[in-house]
């Protein structure tokens, strides 16, 4: 542990000067971005206008470190596979004044283009009209159901999970009484993780297996989408587990499971705590009550920080050589064997971060659950 500490330590004092640095270099080569920045500060007048400026900048040579790592991390209407090919996946608007529209995000022309009506803006779709210019009455009348970038990463892990322990639950009925080989060896020993270490641990002997499924289920889906995320190409590259929606929506199920299941003690201990009394319950419980959503809000906060966090931190080394190259040549070379062995270094602790924040999620989650079904303890004193 204190070797993990001390690493951390490292690795932050170095993240910190490599980016004064990457501060210093920019402002350094703001001379050479003279012209694009006046065009920048002019309001564009349509959408289109703000793509082509923005588009004008980039190709006048002044890399955007910010854009590359917000594309990345943010979610998108298209799936960027290398080089201009992009996969384009299908717009599903519900228009209030226009009902169901379904097209393809290629129509968009990478943000370039309107289409029907509409266009895109930050990666947003937005109603416009005539002369090309963002209306915002008609934009607030769209509600976007769209298969995004994370919506088909969230498919694709949820096909991958059922592929997998599908085929492992028919296995171990096929090799009933058998040693476990293949991805039975593979997944078994973190299944009796969970269970033992985990569920049994947090929620005890007698009450944990029903709740089981959802614990597997939780960990499983963060750990492969944490993976996922960490591979640069399709069908990885998403950060679904940095997505705060994503986050929420598991935080809110732990949420649900330990209200509907909290027993009489639980209740007791929240809305009016034993022993203590009557004018401290007026403080104490509106603070119980607090503490009820503010469990869930860590789990989402945590899980959804951490995962972002690690991918902003790789790609700012990786974006260091481009920025540095900005400034010369020399730089730019000179830069790129440490941000790239820094890189590395980080994709290699996300690997371990990707493990324990799975595992602290589901943790936590167990924790609380336990925390709901314990029942009340009375210690009686023996009488000699």
């Amino acid at each position: 542990m204190m070797s993990l500490k001390a690493l951390l330590r490292l690795a932050s004092l170095l993240i910190g000067t490599l980016l004064m640095g990457s501060a210093y270099a920019q402002d350094e080569g703001h001379d050479h971005g003279e012209i694009a920045h006046d065009h920048a500060e002019e309001a564009p007048a349509t959408v289109a206008d703000a793509h082509t400026i923005a588009h004008a900048e980039q190709g006048g040579g002044k890399f955007n470190a910010g854009k590359l790592i917000m594309d990345h991390i943010g979610d998108e209407h298209g799936w960027h596979l290398w080089g201009h090919t992009t996969l384009p996946l299908p717009v599903i608007l519900f228009d209030t004044q226009r009902g169901l529209q379904v097209f393809s995000s290629s129509r968009f022309e990478h943000g370039h283009a309107t289409y029907e009506g509409y266009a895109l803006n930050e990666s947003e779709v937005v109603a416009v009209n005539a002369a090309g210019n963002v209306d915002e009455a008609a934009t607030a009348n769209i509600w976007d159901i769209s298969i995004t970038k994370n919506v088909l990463s969230l498919f694709i892990s949820l096909a991958i999970l059922l592929v997998i322990f599908i085929s492992v639950a028919k296995a171990y009925t096929r090799r009933a009484g058998q040693a476990p080989t293949g991805m039975q060896n593979l997944l078994e020993p973190i299944i009796l993780f969970v269970r033992d270490d985990v569920a049994k641990s947090a929620i005890g002997e007698h009450k944990y297996q029903k709740y089981m499924p959802y614990l597997l289920t939780a960990f499983f889906f963060i750990f492969l989408n944490n993976l996922m995320g960490l591979v640069p190409f399709f069908p990885g590259g998403a950060n679904l587990t940095g997505n705060i929606a994503v986050t929420l929506v598991l935080a809110l199920i732990t949420f649900v499971i330990v209200t509907i299941n909290g027993n009489k003690n639980y209740w007791g201990h929240i809305l009016a705590m034993p022993g203590v009394p009557k004018w401290v319950l007026l403080i104490l419980t509106p603070v119980e009550i607090l503490g009820m959503f503010l469990k869930p809000f860590v789990l989402m906060i945590r899980l959804f920080a951490n995962i972002t966090a690690g991918h902003i931190i790789a790609l700012s080394f990786f974006s260091l050589i481009f920025v540095f190259g900005e400034t010369s040549a020399g730089a730019g070379y000179g830069v790129s064997v440490m941000s790239l062995a820094f890189t590395v270094f980080m994709t290699m602790l996300e690997l371990l971060v990707a493990f324990i924040q799975a595992y602290v999620f589901t943790f936590l989650s167990a924790m609380y659950i336990g925390a709901a079904l314990e029942e009340h303890h009375e210690h009686k004193e023996s009488i000699i």
